[in-house]
């Protein structure tokens, strides 16, 4: 009979082997230097996978609580502040999560009713409106329930600092939505630009990331070119505040330059370092010399 070990008497450390780069690990929330026990992974990095995945799901396929984020959104001052109308509602042509999964090109554009009830709202509204922020579920809703409401509120409350004022839309929050759901929205409401705040596929340690994309003249059709996005928006990645300093300067350059996407560099990280304006020529394909 072989010998029987007492598992009390060799610690965690002793079993795993580590691995050389195990100090990396302090810079990054990347799955590196797991290590091995025998021939396989510590159990607890096998455990802490398991988790990370099930989480990514969950964000993919929890639907997003709509009534509770438009009841938030609509409670903000900077919201009641800044826009004329309460948050609207309304949903793509995917009419459920299988169906958004399975055809990305339904996400894509506004569902007929949704399309003349926004026509409405422009059609009742004068001045047109300068900005369209809209709120899209996209693949993880988390994100948007989590960070959608604080990063309005700071880019609203930015906007109201700007020498030039700013007319915005009435918030519009989709079910089932892409980053081209904007395009359909800004040209219902006929807004000058539209800055789109939706969840970003999960990753293994970012289940909760949200994106922000910025389009000026968008309209359906639009090339993804003619886009700026700042990614990664949450606690554990880009703050709130950061990401909507950097949304601020793209919206104030897009409304000068009428102009989006690749011809629009955010300069705004190297003019705090240089404390003085950068001169943007914007003049051709950034590509070709």
């Amino acid at each position: 009979m072989g010998k029987v070990v007492s598992m009390a008497k060799h610690s965690a450390s002793k079993l795993v082997t580590q691995n050389p780069w195990h100090e990396l690990k302090g810079f990054t929330s990347a799955r590196i230097a797991l290590g091995r026990s025998g021939n396989s992974v510590p159990t607890k990095e096998l455990l802490s996978f398991q988790l990370d995945h099930a989480q990514a799901m969950d964000a993919v396929h929890c639907a997003l609580d709509v009534d509770a984020l438009v009841e938030l959104i609509a409670q903000s001052n900077s919201v009641i502040q800044h826009t004329s109308q309460a948050p609207i509602k309304v949903h793509s042509k995917a009419t459920d999560r299988f169906m958004y999964l399975q055809r990305p090109d339904l996400g894509r554009e506004l569902d007929d009713v949704c399309w003349n009830q926004l026509q409405a709202v422009h059609h009742s509204e004068s001045p047109p409106f300068d900005l369209a922020i809209v709120v899209a579920d996209g693949l993880s809703s988390i994100a948007i329930q989590n960070h959608a409401n604080p990063v309005i509120e700071h880019l609203l409350s930015l906007l109201g600092e700007d020498e030039v004022p700013w007319h915005v839309a009435p918030i519009t929050v989709v079910r089932q939505g892409r980053v081209a759901i904007g395009d359909d929205v800004c040209e219902c409401l006929q807004a000058k630009m539209v800055v789109v705040l939706i969840g970003e596929r999960p990753g293994l340690t970012s289940p909760d990331s949200m994106g922000m994309y910025l389009t000026w003249q968008a309209r359906r059709g639009t090339k993804d070119s003619d886009r700026n996005c700042i990614s990664n928006i949450r606690p554990q990645g880009l703050a709130y505040e950061d990401a909507c300093k950097r949304a601020i300067y793209l919206l104030k350059e897009a409304r000068r330059l009428e102009l989006s996407g690749v011809n629009l560099k955010d300069r705004s990280s190297i003019e705090e370092e240089c404390g003085e304006q950068l001169e943007d020529k914007h003049t051709g394909n950034f590509l070709i010399g």
